[in-house]
Parts: C-alpha cells; sequence; structure tokens
C-alpha cells in the first residue's frame, strides 16, 4: 500500500472536515468530496475570517495549508498527479474516507471532482484537434512584405543588437521541420533575442520588445503552434468546431503547422507568423492565437513588415464558430426546438435546461456530421434514440441515461470519449460505478477506491 492510502497522510485533512462540518456529517447521506493535484486543491472547509484590520495571513489558513502539503508529499513520494476523495460518516459513527485513483482513462473533473471525460481509445482527440489547414489556391505574401525594409528598419531601432547567423537559423529550421520565411529571418538576422546577449538588461529587453511591437521569442524558443500546443479537455473540445468562413483572413483551426509562434503580446496571447492563410488573407500574415480561446487566431497585421514598420493597432477575430447550424444549443435561451437544430453541417448538439417536455432525437438521426451529443439529465423522450446517431465520437449523459443505455447494451461502439452529466448534489459512489461500467466496455483502466477508517481522537 503507498502513502496515499495511509490514515496518517489524511488525519489533518479529516481533522478540518470534521471539525468544520459536524453537524452536515451528522445528516445521513451527507458527504464532502474534494481534489488536491501537486498545484491546486479544493476542501471542504470554511475560510477563515481576518482579524479585524488586517489582511488575511497565512498563519490563519496554516492548518489548512498542512492538510494538503501532506497529501501532496505523499503524491510526489508515489509518483502521482492528482487524487479525488470523499468523506462521510458511518452507521457506527466513525469517518470513512474514499481515496479516489481516477486513473489514466479519466480526465480532471472539474463539475465533480471524481469524473471528468472518460477516454474510451487511447490517444484520442476530438475532431477540430485532427483538422488540418485547407490549401487556398493563389495565397500569395501580402505586397507590404518586405525583408530589406524590414530588416533596416530593424537596424536603425536596434543598432547594438547581436543578430543570429544563418548556420544558427538554419538550426532552427531542421529543429522546427519548416523553412522559415524570409521576414521571420530578417528579424533574426538583426537580433536572436537571447537573454544572455543582454546581459540581464531589462531595459535592453524592453528596447527590443519597443522595436519589434511583441515580447520577441529567442530564435530558441520558436515553436509550431500546431493543434497540440493547445490542448483542451474533452469535455469543452467536444463541444468546439472548426469553421473557416469564405471570406476568413485565418482559418479556424485549434492550431496548424504552418503557425510559427515568435513572441507573446504580453498578455498571454501568441503572436505567429501563418503560412496558411485563410482565403482572405495572406501568407506570412501575422495572426494572435487568443490563450482564452480554444479555436481560430486573430488577424495583426498583413505582414511581419507591416507589424514592425507600420505599427498597427490591435487584431482582429473573425466570427464566431460556435453558433448554428455547426453548433446548436437547444434550451430556453437559444433554440427552441431540436427540429430548429437539424441541419447537414451540424457538428454539435447541446441539449440544455428546458421548461416543456422532454425532447426527441428523431429530426437529427441521419445526419453524417454530427459527432457530439451532450444532453442534460432528463432532457432526453428516449435515450435509445441515441442508437440512430452513428457518428458520435463524444456522449454525455446524466446517469439514468446512461442506465438506459448500458441495460439495452445500445452503448454506441463509435465513441471515443464519454462524459456524465451529475447535476445538483448526487452521491458520488454510484457515478464512479457507472463511469467504471462505461470503462470496462473498452477495457480502458478502472477508477479505484480505497475506503480508509481511523480513530481521529486516537490519532492525536
Amino acid at each position: 500500500m503507498s502513502s496515499i492510502h495511509d490514515f496518517v497522510t489524511w488525519e489533518p485533512l479529516l481533522r478540518l472536515v470534521r471539525d468544520s462540518h459536524a453537524e452536515q456529517l451528522a445528516a445521513p447521506g451527507r458527504c464532502f468530496t474534494g481534489q488536491i493535484t501537486l498545484g491546486s486543491w479544493t476542501l471542504p472547509a470554511p475560510q477563515p475570517r481576518p482579524v479585524p484590520g488586517r489582511a488575511l495571513q497565512v498563519a490563519d489558513m496554516q492548518d489548512q495549508f498542512t492538510a494538503v502539503e501532506r497529501v501532496q508529499d505523499a503524491l510526489r513520494a508515489d509518483g502521482a498527479s492528482r487524487v479525488s476523495y470523499m468523506v462521510e460518516r458511518a452507521p457506527d459513527g466513525k469517518l470513512l474516507l474514499h481515496v479516489v485513483d481516477p486513473g489514466p482513462a479519466v480526465e480532471h473533473g472539474v463539475v465533480s471532482p471524481f469524473v471528468g471525460a472518460l477516454l474510451l481509445v487511447e490517444g484520442a482527440v476530438p475532431e477540430p484537434w485532427r483538422r488540418l489547414p485547407e490549401a487556398v489556391p493563389g495565397a500569395a505574401p501580402a505586397p507590404s512584405a518586405d525583408p530589406a525594409l524590414l530588416e533596416r528598419t530593424l537596424r536603425e531601432r536596434l543598432p547594438d543588437a547581436i543578430g543570429a547567423t544563418e548556420e544558427e537559423i538554419a538550426e532552427a529550421e531542421a529543429r522546427l521541420g519548416v523553412a522559415l520565411p524570409d521576414e521571420l529571418k530578417a528579424l533574426y538576422r538583426v537580433t536572436r533575442a537571447r537573454w544572455e546577449d543582454w546581459n540581464g538588461d531589462y531595459a535592453a529587453q524592453e528596447r527590443v520588445s519597443d522595436a519589434v511591437g511583441c515580447e520577441l521569442f529567442s530564435l530558441d524558443e520558436l515553436y509550431i503552434a500546431d493543434a497540440r500546443s493547445r490542448p483542451c479537455p474533452w469535455q469543452f473540445a467536444a463541444d468546439d468546431a472548426a469553421v473557416t468562413a469564405p471570406d476568413a483572413a485565418v482559418q479556424g483551426l485549434v492550431g496548424s503547422p504552418g503557425w510559427i509562434a515568435f513572441g507573446d503580446n504580453g498578455g498571454g496571447d501568441r503572436l505567429a507568423v501563418d503560412l496558411t492563410p485563410g482565403p482572405g488573407g495572406h501568407t506570412g500574415q501575422v495572426i494572435v492565437i487568443d490563450h482564452e480561446r480554444t479555436i481560430g487566431a486573430g488577424l495583426r497585421a498583413e505582414s511581419l513588415t507591416d507589424m514592425v514598420v507600420n505599427r498597427p493597432d490591435g487584431w482582429h477575430q473573425d466570427r464566431d464558430a460556435d453558433n448554428p447550424p455547426v453548433v446548436a444549443r437547444v434550451n430556453t435561451h437559444r433554440l427552441g426546438s431540436v427540429e430548429a437544430a437539424a441541419h447537414p453541417e451540424l457538428e454539435v448538439l447541446v441539449i440544455g435546461g428546458r421548461a416543456s417536455a422532454p425532447v426527441g432525437l428523431a429530426p437529427v438521426v441521419g445526419l453524417r456530421r454530427l459527432r457530439t451529443l451532450t444532453a442534460h439529465p432528463g432532457s432526453l423522450a428516449d435515450p435509445l434514440e441515441i442508437a440512430g446517431l452513428t457518428g458520435l465520437e463524444y456522449l454525455s449523459l446524466g446517469p439514468e441515461d446512461w442506465r438506459v443505455l448500458l441495460d439495452a447494451g445500445a452503448v454506441p461502439r463509435s465513441l471515443s470519449a464519454a462524459g456524465i452529466e451529475v447535476r445538483g448534489e448526487q452521491p458520488p459512489l454510484p457515478v464512479l460505478d457507472l463511469a467504471n461500467e462505461l470503462l470496462a466496455l473498452w477495457d480502458r483502466p478502472l477508477i479505484t477506491r480505497t475506503v480508509l477508517e481511523g480513530d481521529l481522537d486516537a490519532a492525536r
């Protein structure tokens, strides 16, 4: 047994839960759940009130820090990164702790600390993360692209900068597996933007940022902003769609082998040279990859020369693809019916809370592009209609609807991942059992649970 399964590891946390929620734990069926990772935690203990006249201090929460750190130390010792837990009171009055290991086939939970998306197929990613850029016939650099002008301008602004050699540029190209466009080569011939070249001089770094118009990566830090560089949990990624409008300057992709990230705007958004532009764009345009979005990028400038020489303001992102006909949300605030959502281009259907009766799926049966269905508990009139949706790769349902499919042997075998919609307070253990039933259908590693019992008074 590893240390994460030792009662002494959890004793401080159990004491906090007991002391903070004695009345709630005395109620039949009540429990507390949480998750602890190496960098974060959820702990069902109240926030301490600071002493009047001063801010909250670390010492005010030392008991919580101590409890969490003991569990985190055990995770490190076991080579693990996260653990979920549940605390309940047994009929004999003792506290029981359920230590839950989600295993490699379950993503980090958001709504539930136990169950995120179930990864039914090893290594599978949602369709937008498999989407590659489309060829745009006639795509060419913008008229403003002028490597010679770009280089002259930067040498005037940065006369003392240390530039990259041709050998260093060739090494970067070999590492990336792509030839750098001429404008990007011109930039790095003026400055290779290495911290050691500035000898710890922050002012020198600022001068480079001001001259270029962004926080410039060093030549060694260039990377390809493909789909793998923009990961997203299945629970959210399955609801996304990659759509490029006929006049879009930037293709609506998660990432592209033609997006070469070279800088940051200071707010976490990455700047990249785009070698795979949209129908209305230019090869070599500068795009901004918004860190708050998972798909698409905005247009910063039609060329790197334009960005550096003319300093255009801001950046523009094409319209959001998270709307009909590709993504449809049927609820009281958006579309009123499944019939209204049915369209040959429909990829994602989300059926949310509704004031009316449960809905049927007949209008979307046979839609070949429909790959995601999320249905809140109680929203489906007949879950078995899901059998007619033959192209699903992600399905998220409430426990009762999953029970119907499991009992009928009707869980779609096309799925790559699945979700369990947990709404309101539900006993966690039946949800874990349901998740394991689904994982077992694909012979995936199961969620494991260890029950620890101890005497807190004796532990003192």
